[in-house]
């Protein structure tokens, strides 16, 4: 068990503050929250933590990440002119994921947990390819996500981009690492940390053939799809002069759009697509960043989305910079939302969460997962319900976190790792070099 005492509880939506309180952590889940909390026989192994009145919230989410990008932070490779984002996934990231192996994957997988949980983010939803290393892929990123104690749903990116055989490997390769999951919670080996979405890199990637094998998994498994859409406009005009339909319709037509379904990015969706999202009760996952990065354009019907939810698109998973930069683009752009719109959003990662894993996250209340975060916030004005989304745009950090629990266990505490991370950040280094070398050697 642990024991936080004297926290000030803040949650995001419906937005709360309660000051003084204590909180009783036992295996994954919340068991007591209150004030003065005491607990009879407690043992050695159990934990008290004196929060101090500092802010305890719950763990941040990041809907979409790509793991597999750890190591090309500060790359020094030969990219080539990248003047439009098919060029960007030419001469950069289509080059990367080629170049991935084993050792380089899990080293990276290793990197951007770590990154995460200093972030405060106590659960990503990975997007994954590396087409040299399909079979097992999957299973090395669950490896980090394990050994450094964050939360991890992850999926294969399916793409017809090198041939129909690598396309069916990772179909098979979702569905393996699906089964495998599903086989651990049958034998009562399941750390609770890792589940499965069914990836598709783009539409543009994906012929009927690979649509149909897509929707045969997701069935076959229970999982839901997790695909970029509409990122730029080529994936539009493809779509139309491919298949003569718009990107939804042609994804609703083979029955890939459901309640657990993450379609990231829209930025080129009409309101009818978005409408007809919306009747399904998918996802939508906005990556302004990333956005911005690529000059993909802006997602202006924003506020037309039943579910929005926030990612970072591969860089980092810090979330207090991602809410930041969702709020001022969206300003800049002339949009109506404020800030409690915005942390709404970052706080539907939990409800996207509640579908995948099938339980409670994102309140403070008993019953629901111990994804906890405690940070040194010293607010120089009141911190109360009205006005919480305002400090987290335009006052905190990622560095006021403190200390992390992942689904009851404590992976950082008091900015201390529970895993030595000096030799994982030495290893990475070997392992970005040999990658940079490896993509020069690989043509876009």
């Amino acid at each position: 068990m642990t024991l936080f005492k004297n926290a000030t509880l803040v949650e995001f939506d419906p937005a709360r503050v309660r000051e003084g309180t204590d909180l009783l952590v036992e295996d994954d889940v919340i068991k007591e929250v209150g004030r003065n909390l005491t607990v009879a026989g407690l043992v050695a192994e159990d934990k008290t933590v004196d929060a101090g009145g500092k802010i305890l919230f719950p763990g941040l989410v990041c809907s979409h990440h790509h793991m597999y990008s750890g190591l090309a932070r500060g790359i020094m490779a030969d990219i080539g002119p990248t003047p439009d984002f098919v060029s960007i996934l030419r001469n950069l990231w289509w080059r990367l994921d080629r170049a991935i192996d084993e050792a380089s994957l899990y080293s990276s997988g290793l990197i951007c947990s770590i990154d995460a949980i200093r972030a405060g983010t106590t659960a990503v939803i990975d997007h994954h390819a590396s087409p040299q290393f399909i079979t097992g892929s999957l299973n090395v990123l669950k490896k980090a996500f394990e050994e450094t104690g964050l939360r991890g749903a992850t999926c294969y990116e399916v793409s017809d981009r090198r041939g129909r055989d690598d396309m069916i490997a990772g179909v098979e390769e979702n569905v393996a690492f699906a089964q495998g999951i599903d086989a651990e919670k049958a034998k009562g080996t399941w750390s609770g940390l890792t589940e499965a979405h069914i990836g598709g890199h783009a539409p543009v990637t994906l012929p009927d053939e690979a649509l149909k094998l897509i929707a045969d998994a997701c069935e076959k498994t229970g999982r839901g799809f997790h695909v970029h859409l509409a990122e730029d406009r080529y994936d539009v005009s493809h779509s139309h002069a491919t298949y003569g339909k718009d990107l939804i319709p042609r994804l609703d037509s083979f029955g890939l759009l459901s309640d657990k379904t993450l379609l990231v990015h829209g930025v080129h969706l009409s309101s009818e697509e978005i409408a007809a999202l919306n009747e399904r009760d998918s996802f939508l996952i906005h990556n302004a960043r990333s956005n911005m990065n690529n000059n993909v354009g802006y997602t202006k019907r924003i506020p037309e989305v039943k579910n929005l939810g926030l990612g970072t698109d591969g860089i980092g998973a810090d979330m207090f910079e991602e809410i930041k930069a969702a709020y001022f683009k969206h300003k800049d752009e002339g949009g109506a939302w404020w800030p409690g719109d915005f942390l709404g959003a970052l706080a539907a990662g939990n409800r996207l969460l509640e579908r995948v894993y099938g339980a409670k996250f994102g309140r403070i209340e008993p019953g629901y997962k111990a994804d906890l975060v405690v940070a040194n916030y010293l607010s120089p004005t009141p911190l109360v319900p009205e006005n919480i989304a305002g400090h987290m745009v335009f006052g905190m950090g990622s560095g006021v976190v403190e200390t992390v629990m992942v689904n009851g266990r404590l992976v950082m505490e008091d900015r201390i790792f529970s895993l030595d991370i000096a030799p994982i950040y030495e290893e990475a280094r070997g392992q970005a070099e040999a990658l940079w070398g490896r993509m020069n050697g690989i043509a876009p």
